[in-house]
C-alpha cells in the first residue's frame, strides 16, 4: 500500500487498505490470477467497504496486485492491476475498455448491424463486467459489486468509445447476484431504449433480439461461429434443433446450410415466438418451430421411430458449480444418448455445454460413455468453443466455459 504524506488527501484509485495473503498462497496471484478467495486471506488492514480498492500483499507485506474488495463474497478480492504505481481510477477503466473495443474492431465486429461481446469479464481484464453490443444498443451486465458501483464512469467511457443510441442494464443471474450481494433491476442507463426487437445481421442472416426480456443479454453471441460450422454439415439433411431459443442454429441450417427440413424445439413460449419470427425474417420455409420439453420430445421421437440426419443440442447450464458436476454429467449423458438414438447412420451430432464447471475433458469422456452405451461409433470431427469476441485470459483459464462438439455417428 503506497505511503501517503501526513495530512494529505487519499488519491483516487490508490487504496487505503491492504489484504494480506496466507503464507504459501500467493503464487497464483503473482501469476496474475484475478480471483482471491476468502480462504486465501490472512487478514485485512484498514477498514475497506464493499467496492473499495485494496492492495493485495504477501503475509510479510510484499505488494502483489491491486483490486476491489467485497466482504460479503467468497470471492473476497478481484484483481485488476499489478503495478503499485497504477491507480484504479477513471483513466484505468477507460484504458481497459479502449483495448477491448480495439480487439472487436480488429475482428471486424463493429459494423452498423453487427452484434458482438464488447467486454468479456476476465477475458478483457475487467473481471465482473459483461458488455454486449447489438447494433446501436449496448447491454451492460455487472457480475461484481464493485463494478456495479462504477457503472457511471464505465458508461461514460462506453458512450465516448461507441456512441450507442442507448445503454441498458441487465441484472446478473440470480445465483451469482446473491453470491456477490448484488441485486440490480433491469433499467435504462443512458440514451433511449429500443421500441421493440433490435435487428442484427450475422453472416448474412438476420435476427431480432429482445434486449429487455431475452435470455443472457438478449442472444447467445458466443455461438456465432458455431452456427456457421453447423450449416456446413446440414445440406440435404433433416435437422432437429433442441433448446433452440431464438432459432439461431435452425435458421443457419435451413438457410445457409440448405437442410431439407428443420424442427426447432424449446420449452419457452417466448423463445418459440422469437424463433418463429426469425425463421420468417429469413424466409426459412423448411423450418418448423415447436414448444415442448426437450427430454420428453426426444423420448417421444425415439418411440415414434423418427430419424434425423443431424441433431443439435444446446441446453442451458446444467452445472452451476463443481458440486453439481456429477448430476450435470448424468443429464448430459441422458440427453446425448437420446440424440444418438435418433440419428441415422452417418448422421451428425452437434452437442454443446455452457457449464464452466464441466471441463472439456469431462464432456468428451461423457460422450465416450454415450458411444459405449449406445453401441454406436462416434467420430470427433470438431471440438469448438466460444467465438473470438469471448477471449479467455490465460491467467484465468476458468473463463473457458463453452464446449461445442461436432461428431459423426456411425
Amino acid at each position: 500500500m503506497p505511503d501517503e504524506p501526513a495530512g494529505s488527501e487519499p488519491r483516487e484509485g490508490f487504496p487505503q487498505a491492504a489484504v494480506f495473503v496466507k503464507p504459501k498462497r500467493a503464487r497464483p496471484f503473482f501469476g496474475r490470477h484475478p480471483w482471491v478467495l476468502e480462504s486465501a486471506v490472512l487478514r485485512v488492514e484498514g477498514d475497506p467497504a464493499g467496492g473499495d480498492a485494496v492492495d493485495l500483499v504477501t503475509h510479510d507485506g510484499q505488494f502483489i496486485g491491486r483490486g476491489l474488495f467485497n466482504p460479503a463474497s467468497r470471492l473476497r478480492v478481484r484483481l485488476y492491476g499489478f503495478s503499485a504505481d497504477e491507480p484504479l481510477d477513471g483513466g484505468f477503466w477507460e484504458t481497459r475498455l479502449e483495448a477491448a473495443v480495439a480487439l472487436r474492431r480488429q475482428l471486424g465486429l463493429l459494423g452498423p448491424r453487427s452484434a458482438c461481446r464488447l467486454v468479456n469479464s476476465e477475458g478483457d481484464g475487467l473481471s465482473g463486467l459483461i458488455v454486449d453490443r447489438y447494433a446501436d444498443f449496448l447491454a451492460v451486465q455487472p457480475t461484481a459489486l464493485a463494478i456495479a458501483e462504477r457503472l457511471g464512469p464505465i458508461c461514460d467511457a462506453l458512450q465516448r468509445l461507441i456512441q450507442p443510441r442507448g445503454i441498458l442494464l441487465r441484472g446478473a443471474e440470480r445465483g451469482l447476484g446473491k453470491l456477490e450481494g448484488l441485486h440490480l433491476a433491469d433499467r435504462q442507463l443512458r440514451g433511449e431504449g429500443p421500441k421493440g426487437p433490435v435487428f442484427i445481421e450475422e453472416h448474412g442472416l438476420k435476427f431480432g433480439i429482445d434486449l429487455t426480456e431475452g435470455q443472457k443479454t438478449g442472444a447467445y453471441l458466443d455461438q456465432r461461429e458455431n452456427r456457421q460450422a453447423v450449416a456446413r454439415y446440414a445440406a440435404g439433411r433433416r435437422v432437429l434443433d433442441m433448446f433452440c431459443y431464438g432459432g439461431g442454429f435452425g435458421v443457419a441450417a435451413a438457410v445457409a446450410g440448405k437442410a431439407t427440413a428443420v424442427l426447432s424445439v424449446d420449452s419457452s413460449a417466448k423463445a418459440v415466438a422469437l424463433a418463429r419470427a426469425n425463421a420468417e425474417l429469413n424466409a426459412a420455409t423448411t423450418m418448423l418451430v415447436e414448444q415442448a420439453d426437450a427430454f420428453e420430445k426426444l423420448a417421444a421421437l425415439r418411440e415414434a421411430g423418427d430419424r434425423f440426419g443431424m441433431v443439435v443440442l444446446d441446453p442451458p447450464k446444467f452445472a452451476r458449480s463443481r458440486a453439481s458436476a456429477s448430476d450435470a454429467l448424468r443429464a448430459y449423458h441422458r440427453i446425448n444418448r437420446l440424440a444418438v438414438e435418433l440419428l441415422e447412420p452417418g448422421g451428425t451430432l452437434v452437442t454443446c455445454s455452457c457449464s464452466g464447471a464441466i471441463s472439456r475433458d469431462d464432456f468428451l469422456m461423457m460422450l465416450s460413455g454415450v458411444a459405449q452405451r449406445s453401441n454406436r461409433m462416434l467420430q470427433l470431427l470438431e471440438c469448438r468453443g466460444a467465438a473470438a469476441d469471448h477471449p479467455v485470459n490465460m491467467h484465468c483459464l476458468e473463463g473457458e466455459y463453452l464446449k461445442c462438439v461436432i461428431a459423426r455417428v456411425g
